[in-house]
This record gives C-alpha cells, sequence and structure tokens, in this order.
C-alpha cells in the first residue's frame, strides 16, 4: 500500500493543523497521518448542545475516546464548545422544516454551520494554516480549489459538503479522502489507535442513532391523524402528519388490510388536515395528488434554491452533468437552467421521490488537468 502521507507533504513541514475530533477512527487516523507527514498538529473535540431526554454518553465516550488519540499521538487537545451554533443552526432548523411539512438534511447544516463555520472560523483565530476532518472527501488544488468525491465510493461523503466555499478549501485538509474504510481500519491499528475497531457513528450529526420521530416529538406538539388511500377512503392511523416524510414505509399503523402483501409508502400529506396519503402504486393518480400540501414526486424536473457554487462561478449550462438527489443514490445525467437564484434540474430520466427539504448535488467529470480522479463535487441546492 502507497504511503498516503506523502501527498500531504506538499504543503510544507510545520504548518499548523487543526483537527476535529469526533472520537472515531476517520477522524483519529487523519491525525495520525497529519503528524507523520510533519504537521504540527492539534486535536479538537467539538462540544454540541444536547437534549435533557437524551443521556449523553454517547458524547462522554467519544471525548474520552479522542482524547485518548491525543494522548496517544502526543498532541495538544482542545474542547470548543458550539453548543449555541448546533443548536440553532442544526437542530431548530431541522424542527423548523419537519413542522412545515419538508425533510431537512442536517448532516448539510452541521457542516456548513458547525464544522465549517465555528469551528473552522476558531481555528483560524488561533492561528492555523489549515483545518482537517475526517471526511471521505478530496480537495485538488490549482488556480481552483476542486471538492472531489472520496475515492471508497461506500463512503463518498461529498453530498454533504456542497456548502463549501473556495476561501474553506483552499485551507482544508481532508486525509483519508484518498483511501478506502478497510486502510483506515488498518491503519489506525498500526498507529495504535483504540479507535481502531469503533463503529461508525450513526444518526443525527454528532447526537448519534436515535430515533428522529421520538427526536422530533420532544419539540413539535402533534396529534394522530388519518391514513387514506389514493381513494380517499381512511385505512389507518399516523402520531402527527409532520413527523413523516415523503416515500417512507414505516412509523403508521394501517388497520384496514388488503389482499395485497405490499407494503405502503406515503406519497402525500396534508399539514392543514393532519393525514398520510398511502399507496403501492409509485406514480400514484393525478387526481390524487393535485389537492394535497406536499405529494410524492416523479418527474423528469427539480427545482433548488440556496444553491452554493462551489468554484464561485457558474459552469457552462449547455453541457450535460451528473445529480444525486440523495446520499449514495447513483448520480443520474442532467441538464442545469439557472432563473434568479433558482437553479432547475433536469434530468433524462422520471426520478422517484426527490423530497422538498433535501439536498440535490451537481457533479461533473475531472477536466484533463485532473483525469483519473472522479467526479467533481461542482454546486448543491435545497429542493424547493
Amino acid at each position: 500500500m502507497t504511503n498516503p502521507s506523502t501527498k500531504l507533504r506538499t504543503f510544507g513541514k510545520r504548518k499548523v493543523v487543526f483537527v476535529g475530533l469526533s472520537g472515531g477512527v476517520d477522524s483519529s487516523v487523519s491525525a495520525a497521518l497529519l503528524k507523520k507527514a510533519g504537521f504540527e498538529v492539534s486535536g479538537v473535540f467539538i462540544k454540541v448542545w444536547q437534549p435533557d431526554f437524551w443521556g449523553g454518553c454517547s458524547l462522554k465516550e467519544d471525548r474520552l475516546d479522542a482524547m485518548r488519540v491525543c494522548a496517544k499521538l502526543r498532541i495538544p487537545f482542545y474542547t470548543l464548545d458550539l453548543e449555541k451554533e448546533y443548536k440553532e443552526e442544526v437542530v431548530d432548523y431541522m424542527v423548523a422544516e419537519y413542522k412545515a411539512g419538508r425533510t431537512p438534511n442536517p448532516d448539510v447544516m452541521c457542516n456548513k454551520y458547525v464544522k465549517f463555520g465555528g469551528f473552522f472560523d476558531w481555528a483560524m483565530r488561533q492561528g492555523a494554516d489549515f483545518v482537517a476532518t475526517g471526511h471521505y472527501a478530496r480537495i485538488a488544488i490549482g488556480q481552483q480549489k476542486w471538492l472531489l468525491a472520496g475515492k471508497d465510493k461506500n463512503k463518498d461523503q461529498s453530498y454533504f459538503l456542497w456548502t463549501l466555499t473556495q476561501k474553506q478549501l483552499a485551507r482544508t485538509l481532508f486525509p483519508v479522502g484518498d483511501l478506502e474504510k478497510p486502510q483506515v481500519r488498518r491503519l489506525a491499528k498500526k498507529f495504535g489507535l483504540e479507535t481502531a475497531e469503533k463503529k461508525d457513528s450513526q444518526g443525527l450529526c454528532f447526537i448519534g442513532k436515535i430515533e428522529m420521530t421520538d427526536f422530533l416529538k420532544h419539540f413539535i406538539k402533534t396529534k394522530p391523524g388519518s391514513v387514506l388511500n389514493e381513494k380517499g377512503e381512511i385505512i389507518g392511523i399516523h402520531q402527527g402528519v409532520e413527523l413523516y416524510t415523503l416515500g417512507q414505509r414505516h412509523g403508521f399503523e394501517i388497520t384496514k388490510k388488503t389482499n395485497k402483501e405490499e407494503r405502503y409508502f406515503i406519497v402525500s400529506k396534508d399539514l392543514k388536515k393532519n393525514t398520510l396519503m398511502v399507496s403501492h402504486n409509485p406514480k400514484p393518480s393525478v387526481a390524487f395528488s393535485k389537492s394535497d400540501k406536499a405529494t410524492l414526486g416523479f418527474g423528469k424536473e427539480i427545482k433548488l434554491k440556496e444553491v452554493n457554487w462551489i468554484l464561485g462561478v457558474k459552469p457552462d449550462l449547455k453541457k450535460e452533468y451528473s445529480a444525486r438527489i440523495r446520499y449514495r443514490q447513483p448520480l443520474e445525467k442532467c441538464h442545469l437552467q439557472c432563473q434568479g437564484s433558482t437553479l432547475t434540474v433536469r434530468f433524462k430520466k422520471a426520478q422517484k421521490a426527490p423530497t422538498p427539504g433535501q439536498s440535490v448535488v451537481i457533479y461533473d467529470a475531472c477536466p484533463d488537468s485532473l483525469s483519473g480522479r472522479g467526479d467533481i463535487c461542482l454546486c448543491g441546492g435545497i429542493i424547493e
């Protein structure tokens, strides 16, 4: 296996880098690689807001793991309190979106306002040359700063990083972006890190694995309502329409059974009437879809708001690009059209369940100067 730290040496020796340590294996190995490459490394554990009803044990354990990594690597350890930023920009935003009937992506907001907001800005004020995280993504520096997909296609996290700017990319390192997960775990063992066998984190950014429905019930006043079929007949009950997302196949109870064994999925929801509409059919009838507040889409066109062009400029809109409308979904061919602050994405093939509030990220093939390095993340936005 080639030495992944050799690529990091091109930045020069004794550059100061603050590594965001989550207590997981990816950020741990990132810190180890940077130290091996000659950087002056400090580890930073980000303290975020946690609700009273959540035990918080995982946060304490993660912080201890981050401290152990710093002790093993003999690097300074800091705890950065970003509770306010996390509560306001991630949790409050997420709750407001669900209340409005949309399905947000908290990981995108966490990256924007916490990791590359509060943490990035703090590190720069401390005199850091770079910040680093354990994201599976890559950066290529030339006349422009390119955000590339991670080498490990199963772990690529560029989808969650579309809010990054040229300024941030110029001062950011992703040490494990050129590695695959098994390599990262082997390196963790080689470096003697206790996080080598630690399971990957799941669920809500920083808080971890928690049922979203249980979480939201503490912030949104809900009441049970009816589940309807395509004919408008009541066939079940739900816990509160705000708790569900389009395309969801669980969490509601069907009380009126049919001979069909296929599972229902949510094709529409009405906030005012507090009703969910479900179907076996991925393409519900037009009459069924017209009058509802939010309806499962199945079309070739999506409109995006809050678009961020990572290169700082719009690309050639005559070209064909690729888009991803949810994490780990295969890329789909598309064309782009800009209308003021709105970006319209037109797909070659109809897309199922593009959910309002979720992110769509646009990719392009690498230019000749970066040939062989995979896909470039051009921009992203939020589905209207």
